[in-house]
C-alpha cells in the first residue's frame, strides 16, 4: 500500500516525504540531522535498504529542510517533535505501526517522542545527539547566532531559536528513561560532531529491551 496523502504540521507547513513500500503494516519513519534532509546518503540508504528487505520506510525533511515548507531558521528540536508527530499521524491514519530511526538531532527528536508518544512501537537512535547544550556550545559557540552559519554553510544560517532550544534543554538523559520501547543504539567511534559518550550516557540509563551497537572506525 503506498503512501500518496499530504502531510503537514501543526504550522500547516507541508512535510516532504519519499514512501518505500516493502509490504506489511510496520513502517519505519527515518529523520535526519541537523542541516540534513531526507535525500542525504544515510536516510536514503536505509530506507531502500529497509524495503529491499521487506520493511517499508518513510523518509522526510523537517520543517524548514530540503523541500518541506517552513524557514530554517524556526527549525528546532522541539519543533520537529511536532513535526514527527504530523507524519505518525499520516501514518497511523493508514493503519500502519509506527517505529522511527533518527540520526544525530533527529535522533533526539525520537527520543523526546517516544518519551511521551506510544505509537512509536520501537526506537532506533543513529548517532543520537543527547547533550545538546555541549553540542552548540562546541560546534556553534564561536558563531554568531543570527550574524553567522552552521558550519560557514549558508544555506544553514544559525538562529538564536535553535541555540536556546538546544541550552534549554541541556541533556536528554532523563528523557531517554522515559522511553519504554525496545530501543537499538548505534554509534561510530570517530564521531566527533555527537561524541559516542552520549550515547553511552543515554544507553546506561535506558530500560530493557535495550542494544547498543559501536561501529569500529565510523564517523557521523
Amino acid at each position: 500500500m503506498a503512501m500518496n496523502s499530504e502531510i503537514r504540521n501543526a504550522q500547516g507547513e507541508r512535510i516532504d516525504y519519499t514512501f518505500h513500500d516493502g509490504g506489511g503494516d510496520v513502517v519505519v519513519a527515518i529523520g535526519h540531522g541537523v542541516t540534513g534532509d531526507k535525500d542525504r546518503p544515510l536516510v536514503a540508504g536505509l530506507a531502500s535498504g529497509l524495503a529491499a528487505a521487506g520493511v517499508s520506510a518513510l523518509r522526510f525533511s523537517f520543517a524548514g529542510n530540503g523541500d518541506s515548507e517552513g524557514g530554517f531558521g524556526d527549525a528546532t528540536i522541539s519543533k520537529e517533535v511536532g513535526d514527527l508527530g504530523a507524519v505518525i499521524d499520516a501514518l497511523s491514519a493508514a493503519g500502519k505501526t509506527v517505529y522511527y530511526a533518527g540520526h544525530s538531532m533527529g535522533g533526539a527528536v525520537g527520543v523526546l517522542r517516544a518519551s511521551s508518544d506510544e505509537r512509536i512501537k520501537a526506537l532506533v537512535s543513529l548517532a543520537g545527539m543527547v547533550d545538546t547544550k555541549k553540542f552548540v556550545e562546541t560546534e556553534f559557540g564561536d558563531v554568531t547566532p543570527g550574524g553567522g552559519d552552521m558550519w560557514e554553510d549558508e544555506d544553514c544560517p544559525l538562529s538564536q531559536t535553535f541555540v536556546d532550544d538546544l541550552t534549554a534543554m541541556d541533556t536528554l538523559v532523563a528523557k531517554g528513561s522515559e522511553v519504554r520501547v525496545p530501543w537499538m543504539l548505534v554509534h561510530g567511534s570517530e564521531d566527533d560532531v555527537v561524541l559516542v559518550r552520549d550515547t553511552d550516557d543515554i544507553f546506561e540509563k535506558a530500560h530493557e529491551p535495550k542494544r547498543k551497537l559501536l561501529i569500529s572506525g565510523g564517523v557521523q
